[in-house]
């Protein structure tokens, strides 16, 4: 069964230290596209069989493959305790937004956590497929998921939308939704189908603190902690001083002719 991985995570490596781990090992590099497995030397028949032509068996500690995971792949998932997970990856993390997405998969194949860089580093969409390609539940503890109310950083993501906001903006905005805030959500431009796809899928309707508006002229900023523009024009003269700080913009691509 092959599964369409959500971006970003094109490299995915999966690490399995144990015998049973390496076998579910395989039938998740069999399920996403390009993955590589990484076991100890000691277990190279048992991967190069759950794997063939996608292993790669190390010598010496786990933790020693850490770097040249974290250089060279944008998602992992490790079939190891939790625990021993947080050890490994503590002394190498540097930003979410550098950080690869990381899930943690139990030998049983029962339950998918993502541990590391949720949603830029597409942890929980990693799951997601995990969830789609071995009957696992994934455990998403990021608020917006867990809630399913709108993931700040996600929106549009899967339509080609980028951001323009600040590491605090992005905070600030993110808290106001999930804490129930107003927030006003202004589209100008790209498609208006986003909400059922919106970070793996919304089954329910758009939260009720966030106010849709057809005009950013129409807001006043002071009325909301956050303000979310969609739209591919500049922001108009004297508005960057008012949304300071609270507004995060978001730029579809400009539509085919």
């Amino acid at each position: 069964m092959n599964v369409q991985l959500p971006l970003p995570n094109e490299r995915v490596a999966v690490v399995s230290i144990t015998r049973h781990g390496i076998a579910l090992a395989g039938k998740v590099v069999a399920a996403i596209p390009g993955a590589r497995l990484f076991a100890p030397e000691k277990f190279r028949a048992e991967a190069e069989a759950a794997a063939p032509g996608a292993a790669t068996c190390y010598t010496g500690k786990t933790g020693d493959q850490i770097p040249a995971l974290f250089a060279g792949f944008d998602g992992i998932v490790a079939i190891v305790s939790l625990g021993a997970v947080v050890r490994l990856i503590a002394p190498h993390l540097k930003a979410k937004e550098q950080d690869p997405g990381i899930v943690v998969l139990d030998e049983g194949g029962r339950y998918a956590i993502p541990v590391l860089s949720g949603h830029l580093g597409g942890a929980n969409a990693l799951a997601g497929v995990l969830a789609s390609a071995l009957g696992a539940q994934p455990v998403l503890t990021t608020a917006s998921d867990a809630r399913e109310t709108l993931a700040v950083d996600l929106l549009g993501r899967e339509l080609g939308w980028t951001f323009d906001a600040s590491h605090d903006e992005i905070v600030r905005a993110s808290a106001a939704v999930v804490n129930d805030e107003p927030v006003a959500l202004v589209q100008e431009a790209g498609s208006r189908d986003w909400w059922a796809r919106h970070a793996n899928g919304r089954s329910g309707p758009l939260p009720a603190n966030l106010q849709r508006f057809e005009r950013l002229e129409d807001v006043d900023p002071e009325a909301f902690g956050a303000v979310l523009w969609i739209s591919r024009r500049e922001l108009p003269a004297g508005w960057a001083e008012r949304l300071a700080g609270r507004r995060v913009i978001y730029r579809p691509p400009q539509e085919a002719a």
